[in-house]
């Protein structure tokens, strides 16, 4: 596992450069058949990172935001496969606040059991899977260990919430809770917030696509954390239609 945790985690830089260089030259915008955005630098990461996967993994299919559309009969015949989001936070991209991220994950069984999150604007990096647990390296310093913070007893809650997808069922969920803070961010950091133990909680009732959360949820499991559906059961993975029900996750 560490071995596979080291390529994926070049190839997440590598495509977190491809970004970068697109957001240095400007760049345009369309919609997709579902009105979300797409720019160059989703398709460019994800150039990337099929290119690498293929090559170091040939036997290991792909199911990535940016790819071809494959059937269900066809995926659901898979017992291991990659599920990538090429640039997670799109619109935060493209509102240049520095907070979206390149997402790999590994799957089994339709479970996450690696996850790579490397935001590019930050050179932050974390990794995770339960065999080696939850990591962080920024700048290209050494991994660090890192893991989730549960409150102690009586402590108000951190929580963190989508910048771009604000939530009247979010508003009404936290007004049962003791909320010390609400931290608005973009994109799949807010899982690597949770792991590192920046966060408490990250409830999402707003819909979200399988890519968005596999690699967060791989980290923050590794991290000592939880995710669960808003029906208190195990979150699924490789469903017929790939739209997530709402989640939470917890330290």
């Amino acid at each position: 596992m560490k071995k596979m945790i080291k390529a994926l985690s070049n190839i997440a830089r590598e495509a977190g450069s491809a970004i970068m260089d697109v957001r240095s030259k400007g760049f345009k915008i369309k919609d997709k058949d579902d009105k979300s955005p797409v720019t160059e630098a989703d398709i460019a990461s994800h150039k990337v990172i099929s290119k690498y996967l293929t090559e170091i993994y040939p036997g290991i299919p792909i199911l990535s935001e940016e790819g071809t559309n494959i059937s269900y009969e066809e995926r659901r015949q898979w017992k291991e496969f990659f599920l990538v989001d090429p640039l997670d936070g799109t619109k935060e991209f493209i509102k240049d606040n520095g907070e979206f991220c390149v997402c790999i994950a590994l799957m089994r069984d339709n479970r996450p059991v690696l996850g790579v999150i490397y935001a590019p604007t930050q050179d932050a990096l974390f990794t995770g899977s339960i065999e080696t647990g939850a990591h962080v390296s920024r700048n290209g310093e050494t991994p660090k260990q890192i893991s989730t913070i549960p409150p102690a007893e009586g402590e108000g809650l951190n929580i963190v919430g989508s910048r771009s997808h604000p939530s009247p069922d979010l508003a009404e969920y936290l007004d049962k809770m003791n909320v010390a803070k609400m931290t608005p961010a973009g994109s799949a950091i807010k899982f690597c917030l949770v792991a590192e133990g920046k966060a408490h909680l990250y409830p999402r009732f707003n819909p979200t696509m399988e890519w968005d959360t596999a690699a967060g949820q791989a980290i923050v499991e590794a991290a000592g954390g939880t995710m669960y559906g808003l029906d208190g059961n195990e979150f699924t993975y490789n469903k017929e239609n790939l739209r997530n029900p709402g989640f939470i996750v917890k330290a």
